[in-house]
């Protein structure tokens, strides 16, 4: 009999809304996270209409609504004209959220359906999939011993170690580029997103709680490391000048695209950015794995009733969805790049297009990266 049901292996907001899933309809679940706090990194901060409803599942929807900034909708400029503008209705509204206030959301109410099952500080060193069960070598206060379970899923990120001891392929897809950002507060607080879609590269500024905002700023030649630089640049861009610069503290990122070639090898599967790595711009990615997480405890929960565990239709559902925000990403992260001349004229024309009547969807998923 293994010790649990399922271990599922990384604490970020995935694998900790896939535990609640679990844990609320009566499943064994235990959680280990290698960190030994919580992550108070302010990174993802976009919760689109499929993610508030991955929310709305586990009853923290309500209360991440609370303290969220609800976008009204937003606005695509080029040169101090207005290119595209969009607002949202009810049904289409984002809410902006920094991740580390969504993971507590997740971890109190995972806490409160089972308050034993994360295991800060706990590194799984292996998994070995036995057949009837996965057996894992789990290391803690330098101390290594084994547990087992009838499932483990990986939700250990981009570099995920057990996707690559179970040999499953690492694609790369198109779409990449250097940004910088940072939070400051805002002087004049609003609920709309704003893209400065330049020639030197795009600026996008989004609102945050607390009169706060978030200025990301395409830099492609990786120069951008402190706040003077980094303000010179939005106000060259744009002409808007962030005044208090002893709050900038810019933090540099490279987006990259990747996608694996299988979910799950027998009782081991892999669930969020183990299994794709989508752009960060917009918050693609952490919806894109709460989407998952939702199919995967369907299948987790059949799973557990059968002899043998079934994540054919999870792949297929999880990785076609995957392919089609890659593919939107890749798109919109290729509009914010540097253009000049008769580049820079065909790029603001697309960008009117998507803002006319018949296309105007597509100025919203520039806009805010939504539609999975």
């Amino acid at each position: 009999m293994p010790d649990h049901d399922v271990v599922i292996v990384g604490a970020g907001p995935v694998g900790l809304l896939l535990a609640c899933l679990l844990a609320q309809d009566g499943i064994d679940v235990s959680v280990y996270e290698q960190r030994e706090a919580g992550d108070d990194r302010s990174r993802a901060i976009g919760i689109h209409p499929p993610g508030g409803a991955a929310l709305d599942a586990v009853g923290v929807g309500e209360e991440a609504r609370r303290h969220a900034v609800a976008l009204d909708g937003g606005d695509v400029l080029s040169g101090g004209r207005v290119l595209a503008s969009v607002s949202f209705t009810e049904r289409q509204r984002v809410l902006i959220l920094p991740q580390h206030r969504t993971h507590a959301l997740l971890s109190a109410r995972l806490a409160d359906v089972r308050s034993d099952a994360v295991r800060l500080g706990h590194v799984v060193s292996d998994v070995r999939d036995e057949g009837e069960a996965v057996r894992l070598v789990v290391e803690a206060g330098g101390v290594a011993r084994e547990a087992t379970a009838s499932i483990v899923v990986a939700a250990d990120g981009v570099r995920s170690t057990i996707r690559r001891s179970l040999g499953i392929p690492w694609r790369e897809r198109p779409g990449s580029g250097s940004y910088a950002m940072t939070d400051i507060a805002d002087e004049e607080p609003s609920t709309r997103v704003h893209l400065y879609c330049e020639p030197r590269g795009i600026v996008e500024s989004f609102p945050l709680p607390e009169g706060r905002r978030r200025w990301v700023v395409a830099d492609p030649h990786e120069r951008l490391h402190d706040g003077a630089a980094f303000a010179q640049e939005v106000e060259e861009r744009t002409g808007i000048r962030i005044d208090r610069t002893t709050e900038v503290v810019p933090t540099a990122f490279r987006a990259q695209q990747h996608r694996a070639t299988r979910a799950a090898a027998g009782r081991v599967v892999l669930l969020g950015d183990s299994l794709h790595e989508t752009s960060p711009i917009g918050g693609q990615g952490m919806n894109l794995g709460w989407s998952g997480a939702r199919q995967l405890a369907a299948a987790i929960e059949r799973s557990l009733r059968g002899e043998v565990p079934d994540f054919s239709a999870y792949e297929r559902r999880t990785l076609r969805s995957a392919a089609r925000a890659q593919r939107r990403s890749s798109f919109y992260m290729r509009m914010g790049q540097p253009a000049h001349g008769a580049a820079l004229g065909a790029r603001n024309m697309v960008i009117r297009a998507l803002g006319s009547p018949p296309l105007r969807r597509g100025a919203a998923d520039l806009i805010t990266m939504r539609g999975l």
